[in-house]
């Protein structure tokens, strides 16, 4: 089943694309997409849009993953990552991909069997996992790589294919 994990923001949408069969991954293809400062957000939201329906349509998934919501101190930066996120889900729901969210604590227990774990850790892991060459650049792309990884470990459609064999 190919996953595509994003984790979403404004200035940069961090996609990875894997291939998860047999309980092992293999890894289609990853990036981020990037919008420049100082440019309207709503050029910035089109872009993610229009280079977001790109790469679903070159890579085809099945299900997409999504980070879940998490800032503290900058409720403006927040709102506007909510914006991206907003755009996100509308292009994997516009394709009919199933989405499955995931908060930060769930995809670094499942990729790394600690919840708290810090972010070097993730990255480690991930390029341990998917057989990567380096560890991905920026920290955006490995996020999103560890969420399509933490679905195909936990995603909801494991319990479907469990049931229906």
């Amino acid at each position: 089943m190919v996953i595509l994990g994003i984790d979403p923001g404004l200035a940069i949408v961090g996609w990875g694309v894997v291939d998860y069969a047999g309980g092992r991954f293999k890894t289609l293809g990853y990036g981020s997409i990037q919008t420049p400062a100082g440019t309207r957000t709503e050029e910035r939201l089109a872009m993610i849009y229009k280079q977001l329906n790109a790469i679903i349509d070159h890579f085809n998934p099945a299900e997409m993953a999504v980070e879940e919501l998490f800032f503290t101190n900058n409720i403006t930066t927040g709102i506007r990552v909510a914006e991206a996120r907003g755009i996100v889900l509308l292009c994997g729901e516009q394709k009919g991909l199933k989405i499955a969210e995931y908060t930060p604590m769930q995809v670094k227990q499942a990729v790394v069997g600690y919840g708290k774990a810090e972010k070097k850790q993730v990255i480690a892991m991930v390029t341990n996992i998917l057989r990567l060459p380096a560890p991905p650049k920026p920290d955006d792309t490995a996020d999103a790589l560890a969420i399509a990884v933490c679905h195909g470990h936990c995603g909801p459609s494991r319990i479907a294919q469990y049931f229906n064999r």
